[in-house]
């Protein structure tokens, strides 16, 4: 027993291992001064107290040991409803949930719904049949072994619970537990922070709380507070009705809190100046602290609800939303104001979520906003384009020629065998559907997104700092201090216990890259793996459409072979659909896989290499097909009489005569709407409500082998039917993947920043919901920047200034019609644009085997046919060689993305160096925030000069004749006793 103290004294210096977080006063056997001061420490059997009165207090004990139903009139208050312990007075700030292990009768009699309940059935039914054992046991011995077993489980999960809570109680935090609930099987612990711990875990911390003094705020120069105040006078309507304590001139000073200096803040209220959100913190930093020493490897709270000692741990909501009898609270005016669908048209209120669930989350939801604003003047512009196409649809040179019937151009086959010639006319209405893309004004609109992502991340900047200033983050982070990761500590004391039998023990063992290397290195190939399984489905997809487009060929249904473009077109990219949706959800779960192996140090560490792994995988993922039909996709042919073939006798599909740009901007419109309605109402809407439904259901089916009361459910049972909060990160990568369709591939799709604006709309309303109904109360986390986030979204904007040059010049027809315009045009037009990009093919050249099987297809025989290509003629002495036109325009297009991709950034650099990040007024305000605390300490020292020098006057008193002096002392009688 020495030797294994010893050992747990040793592991104690360790004892965040298997935790989320750690602290440098994590301590299993907290010290003395961690000790509760308040004078109440509940039972070890934490038996609720209701009232003074004492045989009230009986009543509801015996009451609640026998399962009894309590009348509502014998309670406290409505508050016992489980937002306050039974005495109502002190507030439940955190919940942690266990499994209650039923009696043997009600497993017994509950078994028939278990897992085995048909073989147990079986069992017992063939024992009670056998006639020649005259006794027969009343149960199963094999059943009777798993049930020891059970009860074995169970007692060493209760003897853990019980050591954590008694180490939670020597942290001063005040338990509670109600294993008496509605909910069946479900134990209840309650946790309470009295105003001491509060303020303990406030002070180490470092939490800003507001002063009393309050300074007024001015925002600019007069000309633009102004122009603001009128701003904000139109807009009125568009703002929540949410109120504000304080005026928007007026701010007070924040300073951490600190017990010595609790004169600076206004405690007047304790129960209030400490929010829910807050508290729940503080509870949390307590929980991640403390730990269990008695296994062989120190517990946390993590690690006790990875083993299912705990089931589930959360914050409470501050109450209901709906119902005549709900109280005014946040979360309350949150559903109102915020989460309704009826208030889509208004702003949000940040500064009410930020309150309710932390600066983090808050950050999201104002950057999201922020997105969504400058998705305006996008859209508007998008559909200016859009309708510009509309409009010069009809003056289109290359479209009316394409139209003519008059022109009689044949064309080379699309296939092989299956595919006969074909009338350039019947692709009219591609040509026409093309233009409306590609315009001359889709040059100016990539230029103009470009532009747009700029101003948006500086927009961005200059917000998310004004946020810092009125949310008091200004200095967050600067000394704060990321600590290691459970898993970290748990493989450093693996490795150290190998050390010590080595005796190669040093004083400080970490993981280093060699202990890493086998997780780097299966990154890596899981990483090239998955990436290869994308090119392989996409190549999947691009045989799909050969062979489809074969197939509808050989038919003989006149509308089939009419609409096999339109056909093959849509249900490929409804298949890549499908397939993207399905791999994000198996790329997400490799992701954290990956990350998990590599043993990240700390949290931070944790998030941001989950988030890139994530990223890449994801953004492969859904861009595969897009980049394949913006770049590949028509260039990797050949030519009649000498195609490129793919897995034996797949020919390699070609574009319409009009580009590629028609079935690129039909890719991304299904991928962006289809995601995000697919997405949007059944993984964000329909899971959460099917979980939340078999969760009661589950409730159910056990309240009906348990006599359950018909009370109604308290606040701590209601949040544990929600479910769990997952975080940001699934958000974000959201609207991230939206982001790059807007800005990558812009120039083919005007219309997306449309689509993504009218998706953000109900995506904010959607999340609102989700966050304040569907889910349980996040802990609050502090936050000042949207992390890793903003560098995916600068580079992504980067980025799209090089893919769009290269849409432009290699996917549309814009830099052809241009070299032909002004270098091969004889009257400076574009007649004759479409005749110059198409060559000739003599029909006698095709391989043996190639040729239509139906050539009179068009009612006479063809002896050429046309494509579109630069080659020379069959009567050159250099046939089906490309031409010189192929260099020129390929020079053209080179030399338009160097000049696009240049001009662009250096526009962006010259929007990125004019804009500060920092508002002007926000910095002044925060040098003179700065100015007013160093005078307020000032005063406060003047102010304890001068106490002290009068105290020191009124303890100096003259001696009396008949008094003995006093003994030389190491310091005055008077400092002795006044200090």
């Amino acid at each position: 027993m020495d030797r294994q103290r010893k050992r747990a004294d040793s592991l104690d210096q360790n004892d965040s291992a298997l935790e989320l977080d750690s602290s440098p006063l994590s301590s299993c056997e907290h010290s003395g001064s961690l000790q509760q001061t308040h004078p109440t420490i509940m039972s070890a059997d934490y038996e609720p107290v209701c009232s003074e009165e004492k045989n009230l207090d009986v009543d509801f004990v015996t009451r609640a040991k026998n399962n009894e139903s309590i009348p509502m009139k014998d309670l406290c208050s409505d508050k016992v409803l489980g937002l306050y312990f039974s005495d109502g007075k002190r507030r439940v700030d955190y919940v942690l949930t266990y499994h209650i292990q039923k009696s043997g009768s009600t497993r017994r009699q509950s078994s028939k719904f278990g897992d085995n309940s048909f073989i147990r059935r079986l069992r017992r039914s063939l024992s009670k049949r056998s006639s020649r054992a005259p006794l027969q046991p009343k149960e199963d011995p094999e059943v009777a072994a798993q049930e020891h077993q059970t009860d074995y489980h169970e007692d060493d999960k209760r003897f853990k619970r019980d050591e954590f809570e008694e180490n939670l109680q020597k942290t001063g935090l005040e338990l509670e537990k109600d294993e008496g609930s509605t909910i069946p099987g479900v134990g209840f612990l309650k946790i309470h922070a009295p105003w001491n711990v509060l303020c303990r875990e406030a002070e180490f911390m470092k939490l800003k709380m507001p002063t009393k003094k309050v300074y007024e705020v001015k925002q600019g120069s007069s000309v633009v507070e102004k122009i603001r105040m009128f701003i904000h006078k139109v807009t009125a309507p568009l703002h929540p009705k949410v109120d504000t304590s304080r005026a928007q001139c007026q701010k007070p000073l924040s300073h951490p809190f600190s017990r010595e200096k609790q004169h600076l803040f206004d405690l007047s209220d304790k129960n209030k100046f400490f929010d829910s959100k807050t508290r729940s913190s503080i509870v949390y930093e307590v929980l991640k602290r403390t730990k269990c020493i008695k296994p062989k490897y120190p517990l946390g709270l993590t690690s006790l609800l990875a083993n299912g000692v705990y089931t589930s741990a959360y914050p409470l909501h501050d109450g209901d939303i709906e119902g005549v009898s709900a109280e005014p609270n946040d979360r309350k005016l949150l559903y109102e104001q915020w989460a309704s669908y009826s208030v889509f048209y208004k702003y949000q209120p940040i500064g009410l979520i930020r309150k309710y669930f932390g600066e983090k989350i808050g950050l999201y939801f104002a950057w999201l906003g922020v997105y969504t604003q400058m998705l305006i003047p996008a859209a508007i512009i998008g559909v200016i384009v859009f309708l510009y196409g509309c409009a010069t649809v009809d003056d289109n040179i290359p479209s009316m020629e394409i139209c003519d019937p008059r022109n009689n151009i044949t064309m080379c086959p699309l296939c092989d065998q299956a595919c006969s010639y074909w009338k350039l006319v019947t692709a009219c209405g591609t040509a026409q559907a093309s233009h409306l893309f590609d315009n001359a004004a889709t040059v100016f609109f990539s230029v103009f997104m470009a532009l747009w992502a700029v101003l948006f991340m500086e927009h961005w900047k200059r917000r998310q700092m004004r946020l810092n200033y009125v949310w008091d983050l200004t200095g967050f982070g600067e000394e704060e201090e990321d600590h290691n990761r459970a898993e970290y500590e748990f493989r450093v004391m693996q490795k150290k216990v190998k050390l010590e039998h080595s005796d190669l023990m040093d004083e400080k063992v970490k993981l280093t890259c060699t202990d890493r290397l086998p997780a780097y290195m299966t990154t890596v190939v899981m990483m090239g793996f998955m990436i290869i399984v994308t090119f392989v489905i996409v190549f999947g997809v691009i045989l799909y459409r050969i062979s489809i487009r074969a197939a509808l060929h050989m038919s003989s249904h006149p509308v089939v072979r009419y609409n096999i473009r339109a056909t093959v077109k849509t249900t490929a990219a409804i298949i890549n659909l499908i397939i993207i949706i399905i791999l994000d959800e198996i790329y997400g779960a490799i992701a954290r896989w990956l990350t998990r192996l590599e043993v990240p140090k700390t949290d931070k560490s944790f998030e941001e290499r989950l988030i890139f792994k994530t990223f890449i995988l994801k953004f492969v993922n859904a861009f595969t097909p897009i980049v394949y039909l913006a770049f590949f996709r028509g260039r990797l042919v050949g030519r009649p009489g000498n195609y490129l073939y793919v897995v034996g006798s797949y020919r390699m599909e070609e574009c319409a005569h009009a580009g590629c740009l028609m079935e690129l901007c039909i890719q991304l419109c299904i991928t962006m709407l289809g995601k995000q309605l697919i997405q949007n109402n059944l993984f964000e809407i329909g899971l959460p409500k099917l979980k939340k439904m078999l969760r009661k259901r589950k409730s159910e089916m056990v309240s009906i082998q348990e006599p359950v009361l018909h009370k109604p459910l308290k606040r701590y049972e209601k949040d544990q039917l929600l479910g769990p909060f997952v975080g940001l990160n699934p958000e974000y990568m959201e609207m991230i993947i939206q982001f790059g369709m807007v800005t990558l591939f812009v120039a083919s799709f005007p219309l997306a920043p449309l689509f993504a604006l009218l998706n953000n709309i109900i995506e904010i309303r959607l999340d609102a919901k989700k966050f304040v109904t569907e889910l349980r109360r996040p802990i609050a986390a502090k936050a000042k920047d949207i992390g890793i986030w903003y560098n995916l979204l600068r580079g992504l904007s980067k980025v799209a200034v090089i893919v769009n040059a290269f849409v432009i010049a290699f996917t549309s027809d814009f830099i052809p019609r241009l070299v032909y315009q002004y270098m091969y045009s004889p009257d400076g037009t574009l007649h004759g644009f479409v005749n110059h990009t198409l060559s000739y093919f003599n029909v006698t050249d095709f391989d043996p085997g190639t040729e239509p099987l139906q050539p009179m297809h068009l009612g006479y025989k063809v002896s050429v046919c046309r494509y579109k290509d630069y080659r020379d003629p069959p009567w050159s002495s250099t046939k089906y060689e490309l031409s010189k036109e192929f260099w020129a325009i390929l020079a053209a297009r080179l030399a338009f993305v160097i000049v696009f991709q240049n001009v662009v950034m250096l526009m962006s650099d010259f929007v990125d160096w004019l804009i500060p990040d920092i508002p002007k007024d926000i910095s002044l305000q925060i040098h003179k925030e700065k100015i007013l605390m160093v005078e307020l300490f000032m005063k406060e020292e003047q102010g304890k000069r001068f106490a002290a020098r009068d105290n020191q006057d009124n303890c100096t008193v003259p001696l009396s004749a008949n008094q003995r002096p006093p003994q030389p002392r190491s310091r005055p009688v008077s400092q002795a006793n006044c200090s």
